[in-house]
């Protein structure tokens, strides 16, 4: 019987929790689903990643009047990936912001990749015919910006390429709070289709410089001490790097893709098989990487039919 596609089969709803992490910042998670930040300033709310669709964005406002009324006036994009940006509407915020490269990303491949993901996982995408349409920033910034709360300090960064070329992530400085994005996961398998896998060690180190003291990771619990920061930064870091030398040990033999696949399947499984969405990311990962290994500079855009296509090659081959 052949494995179902990518997370088709993965029907079962997470648990929600919603924890503050210092005085003025909380995060949203879900057993390993796409996570929501949120930072409660003096005189408004902003978010960080907005989910899928508006309808998956009212829980999040659920959770947020639970704590404040102040108006939600911004939402930040850490990166274009649909299961993060198509609710942006349903915050119904004065400004969205994203990076530059962000923004470039949705105008090459936005509408691919809404496609895509919809097929790959369409329990993330409840009340999917509620999207009104590509997610747009109203600002976009190249290499960082400051956002006032009142007196409180944001800092929005574009932190290097990663896991897309349009990283972003929030950081206060006055509380030590960062929020990566998909840059770092915890306990989950970090996405790599559209990364830069020898860029994104490199980018993780930026963030290990700010030393914080707690971080919301794209996936997985919110890490609340500076043990389990850096346990996530260096479980995502270790993961890539694992995986890119043994792909690339395979490319640089002449082998196939799939002959990398298999590979990096079984040399990954038992350290990193019980993470959440480890079978969903694996055959996207491993095809980045090999690109990745034999020259092929920027990530191929993924199609619905490039999906299945490939998810053929790789797993119903088997």
């Amino acid at each position: 019987m052949s494995k179902a596609f990518a997370s088709q089969a993965d029907m079962a709803d997470k648990k929600i929790t919603f924890s503050r992490l210092s005085e003025h910042t909380y995060a949203f998670t879900a057993e390993g689903d796409p996570n929501t930040g949120v930072i409660v300033g003096d005189d408004c709310v902003m978010v960080i990643d907005a989910q899928a669709t508006p309808v998956m964005a009212r829980t999040v406002i659920e959770h947020i009047r639970s704590v404040t009324d102040k108006p939600i006036r911004y939402v930040v994009l850490t990166h274009y990936h649909a299961v993060r940006v198509l609710g942006a509407s349903g915050y119904e915020p004065q400004h969205i912001i994203a990076s530059e490269a962000t923004r470039d990303l949705i105008v090459e491949r936005g509408a691919q990749d809404w496609k895509s993901e919809l097929q790959r996982f369409p329990r993330l995408f409840r009340a999917a015919e509620t999207v009104p349409g590509l997610t747009w920033p109203t600002i976009t910034f190249k290499e960082r910006m400051t956002i006032w709360l009142g007196k409180l300090q944001v800092e929005i960064v574009h932190a290097g390429r990663g896991h897309t070329k349009g990283d972003t992530i929030v950081w206060l400085p006055g509380e030590r709070v960062l929020f990566s994005g998909d840059l770092v996961e915890y306990a989950a398998t970090p996405y790599a289709g559209d990364a830069y896998f020898q860029d994104w060690p490199h980018t993780l180190q930026k963030l290990r410089d700010l030393k914080a003291s707690a971080l919301v990771p794209g996936r997985g619990d919110a890490l609340t001490t500076p043990e389990a920061v850096e346990a996530g930064l260096s479980g995502t870091q270790s993961f890539i790097a694992d995986l890119y030398a043994e792909v690339k040990k395979r490319a640089d033999a002449g082998g196939d893709l799939k002959t990398a696949y298999d590979a990096a399947l079984a040399m990954m499984r038992p350290r990193y098989g019980n993470w959440v969405i480890f079978d969903h990311c694996m055959p996207f990962d491993v095809s980045r990487a090999f690109d990745e290994a034999r020259g092929i500079a920027d990530p191929r855009i993924w199609t619905a039919e490039r999906d299945v296509e490939m998810w053929k090659a790789l797993e119903q081959a088997k």
